[in-house]
C-alpha cells in the first residue's frame, strides 16, 4: 500500500495511508487528509488510486490539483492537470511537504526475466 509521509525538516512527522480510491486533500473538514494551514485551499488536491490497465495486480496513483489558489507541486514543478505519482516523488501542498512512498512499485521489476533461446 502506498502512503504519503509528511516531512518537517526532512523528518517524517505523519504517515497517511492511501487506502481509498479517492483521497481529498485540503483545509476543509470533509477532506480525508486535512491540512490546517492558511496556504492550503479548502479542497486543494485529489489523489486517485486505480488498477493498472496493463499489469494484473499493479496499482497506479495520480494527483490532481483542485483549482487551488496556491497550486500543487510535484518535484518542485507546478501541476498542470493530472499526474501519475512515482515512489519518492516530493509533493508540496501550500507549505506542507510530503513524500509519496509506494513499496509495491519496485516489486514488478523483480518478476521480470529474460528467456534465452
Amino acid at each position: 500500500m502506498a502512503v504519503l509521509t509528511q516531512l518537517v525538516d526532512n523528518v517524517v512527522v505523519n504517515t497517511y495511508e492511501l487506502s481509498k480510491p479517492l483521497i481529498h486533500i485540503g483545509r476543509h473538514p470533509d477532506c480525508e487528509l486535512r491540512i490546517d494551514e492558511m496556504s492550503v485551499s479548502g479542497h486543494h488536491a485529489i489523489v486517485e488510486r486505480e488498477q493498472n490497465a496493463y499489469l494484473d495486480g499493479a496499482v497506479d496513483y495520480y494527483i490532481t490539483d483542485s483549482a487551488s489558489t496556491n497550486g500543487t507541486f510535484v518535484n518542485d514543478l507546478r501541476l498542470n492537470g493530472r499526474q501519475r505519482l512515482n515512489s519518492n516523488d516530493m509533493i508540496r501542498i501550500g507549505w506542507t511537504l510530503f513524500r509519496f512512498v509506494d513499496e509495491n512499485e519496485n516489486t514488478l521489476e523483480k518478476t521480470a526475466f529474460i528467456l534465452e533461446e
